[in-house]
């Protein structure tokens, strides 16, 4: 199995091949690292590892959810998991000594899972997992295209380099993460990320006043808290000075900023009491307190104005009621929390992104989302018939929702939906000839049926242990 005329050492890898169609272009790492991957050991097998990263990446994250948190998050995963895939490729194809480092990818994961404070040993439960599915798929790419007389010495020799491998590539995340770990938790963002999610706890008994010299954030006032994400990695910058820019255009004194994970932040601002400007009436502490002050002439609670930005810049924020004191900091954050859960449901069920989402306007359906599953079977129950997947039953439950919630006008139905009256008369006759019931019969279970459908679709149109 010797390296000669600069063909692989092992003819084999040559052969390999993904089983879909899978494009060089659907690589998580930059044009340059893959156009190299490909000159050293050819295309397919490039496109088989891009094939098995999103496999392996599918396991780790179903194994050791922690590591995911976000979409953004999870692509940095992917991109690193992609990075040890290909050295993987090319240990075997070249030899240990041929295939380049570590590289940033992973060490940039590294740095990320220290901010989000998960733990070392969770971070190396993923990398077993991963590198148990790697080293299964390697096996069983070589048994299919090696010969039954070199079968067993091929496997053997996979085996022993790949733990080589891992066993190497474990000691280097090891100690880069002792390394960050060390200059993390002694700079002033992990303390004051740690003081946040005490706050944030039930169990605090923080001092506030103290706390809130720590923070440089008043935590006596009334607060409107937030939770920015986008589904592409971002910088912190990037978003800090999105969040920043949010709760200004909420009419926001001050501000708090803490990063969660890649492309995802938590952000609190202190707003007047009843959602007016009261800058005229701001203490000496509060005008010099921090530098990122409300402009004077910033106009109030722009809901406009936060959608347009965050249009702008495709990111997603979700805010909770504002509310006073540390009880207000923690549940008006609680609130932000369960807007962004309905909103990623309502992604997941293919509904159109809102920007800018208020807990006030999905509060129903956070709540009774709370155990989807129990919401799924309710919703399934009290529609029966009307449940089922397709265009024609989606149309026959908006038009119905719209009904009930219109007071059963016709006219605003046709309106809303863009459709003629006798559309919508023809919907409503034939949903209720679906349900085998009157509408006044169960009036309020079918309206709340109807606004899980129409919010968050196949979550609660089917069972979860169903193929979506």
């Amino acid at each position: 199995m010797s390296e000669t005329g600069g063909r692989p050492r092992r003819a084999w890898i040559a052969r390999l091949g993904p089983r879909g169609e899978v494009g060089l272009d659907r690589a998580a790492s930059p044009r340059a690292i893959v156009e190299d991957a490909v000159a050293r050991v050819g295309a397919d097998p490039v496109r088989w590892a891009i094939e098995l990263n999103s496999v392996v990446l599918r396991r780790i994250v179903d194994e050791v959810p922690v590591l995911g948190g976000s979409p953004a998050a999870v692509e940095m995963l992917r991109r690193g998991n992609e990075a040890t895939t290909l050295r993987a490729l090319f240990t075997l194809a070249e030899g240990p000594a041929a295939a380049p480092p570590t590289g940033e990818a992973i060490l940039a994961g590294i740095r990320e899972f220290v901010h989000r404070a998960i733990p070392l040993e969770r971070v190396l439960h993923g990398v077993r997992v991963g590198h148990a599915a790697t080293t299964e798929a390697f096996l069983r790419a070589c048994a299919g295209l090696v010969g039954p007389e070199e079968a067993v010495a091929e496997v053997t020799a996979i085996s022993r380099e790949l733990f080589s491998y891992v066993d190497e590539l474990s000691d280097t995340m090891i100690r880069a993460y002792l390394v960050e770990h060390e200059v993390w938790s002694t700079s002033a963002a992990a303390a004051r990320a740690d003081l946040v999610r005490s706050l944030l706890s039930d169990a605090a008994a923080a001092d506030v006043d103290e706390a809130s010299r720590v923070l440089g954030y008043n935590l006596r006032r009334t607060h409107e808290a937030v939770v920015v994400w986008s589904d592409s990695p971002k910088g912190g910058a990037t978003l800090q000075a999105a969040a920043i820019e949010l709760l200004r255009a909420r009419s926001a004194t001050t501000t708090l900023v803490v990063p969660v994970a890649s492309g995802r932040l938590w952000a609190w601002g202190t707003v007047p009491p009843d959602g007016t400007d009261r800058t005229d009436g701001m203490d000496r502490t509060d005008r010099t307190d921090r530098t990122d002050r409300t402009d004077r002439t910033h106009p109030t609670g722009s809901w406009e104005t936060v959608t347009e930005a965050l249009s702008r810049q495709r990111m997603q924020a979700a805010f909770g009621a504002p509310g006073s004191g540390v009880a207000g900091f923690r549940r008006s954050h609680r609130e932000a929390q369960r807007g962004e859960r309905v909103e990623r449901l309502r992604r997941e069920a293919g509904r159109a992104p809102r920007y800018a989402t208020a807990y006030a306007d999905v509060a129903a359906i956070a709540l009774l989302a709370t155990d989807l599953d129990a919401a799924g079977d309710f919703v399934r129950r009290e529609l029966g018939g009307l449940a089922a997947r397709g265009a024609p039953m989606e149309a026959l439950r908006t038009t119905l929702y719209h009904y009930l919630d219109a007071e059963r006008s016709l006219v605003d139905v046709a309106r809303r939906l863009h459709v003629a009256r006798g559309t919508v008369t023809y919907r409503v006759k034939r949903a209720q000839e679906v349900l085998g019931h009157d509408l006044d019969d169960r009036r309020f279970a079918l309206h709340t049926a109807l606004a899980l459908a129409e919010e968050l679709g196949d979550a609660v149109l089917l069972p979860r242990d169903v193929e979506r």
